[in-house]
């Protein structure tokens, strides 16, 4: 078996699955290609994924679909294409867990950084500046830094995805301090700063749903109006 990293582009349109597959082969990569979701849900099932691009407007099941079943069955980093006006697409995609977006068209070696920004998350690559086995806790929950998991109260994991853990990790570093949605972006994610960009909401209400007793009126991440977010360790939360 190749020790290679295993990408899968699924996408209906077949110049692009030959075209991404092509170029991300040159550089390196093992690459399965799928033409829908059957196929996918073949390749899931039968070799180890660390990553899969995916195409949200398929015929059959779409997208949004596969996305949620590779969470559920799958620890592949999830990169969705989206069409360029398709801002509701792209809200449902980060809120069905996947790691990031390219907008179509979109040129490969923008695509390129961006499968390797995320498989820098989902390999787990000891980036961090905290110490090695630290825990964090938010709230009842503990991040535990070395694992890349979250815990319950009762100790039970709780599932989150690698921007996520990214962005928790990033206020763990800075804890009593105010981030811009920019500087959220730049620090977890890698990303340019975007004015129309608001993953970084969509992500943050996601955690707040995990980790906040009243996710309404949180007291772990509170937001800053007008300025971003601010992580209150549990020490000095009240």
């Amino acid at each position: 078996m190749s020790d290679r990293i295993h990408i899968a582009v699924v996408d209906d349109e077949r110049d692009i699955r030959e075209t991404v597959a092509e170029y991300l082969e040159i550089n390196g990569y093992r690459v399965s290609k799928a033409d829908g979701g059957t196929a996918l849900r073949r390749l899931v099932d039968q070799s180890d994924l660390d990553l899969v691009i995916l195409d949200i407007t398929m015929p059959g099941e779409d997208g949004l679909s596969l996305a949620r079943h590779l969470r559920e069955r799958s620890g592949a980093g999830v990169i969705m294409l989206t069409a360029r006006d398709a801002v509701v697409e792209r809200v449902v995609g980060i809120e069905m867990g996947a790691d990031d977006y390219v907008t179509k068209p979109f040129d490969l070696r923008e695509l390129l950084a961006r499968v390797k920004a995320v498989l820098r998350r989902v390999r787990r690559t000891p980036d961090t500046a905290v110490d090695a086995g630290q825990r964090v806790r938010f709230g009842s929950h503990m991040l535990d830094l070395d694992a890349h998991k979250l815990f319950d109260g009762a100790g039970d994991e709780v599932a989150i995805t690698a921007m996520e853990f990214d962005l928790l990790r990033t206020f763990a570093e800075r804890p009593n301090r105010v981030l811009s949605r920019e500087q959220l972006l730049d620090l977890a994610h890698n990303r340019d700063s975007d004015p129309f960009d608001r993953s970084i909401d969509i992500r943050i209400a996601r955690l707040r749903r995990k980790i906040e007793p009243d996710p309404k009126t949180p007291t772990v991440i509170k937001t800053v109006r007008g300025a971003g977010y601010l992580f209150v360790p549990a020490k000095a939360a009240g």
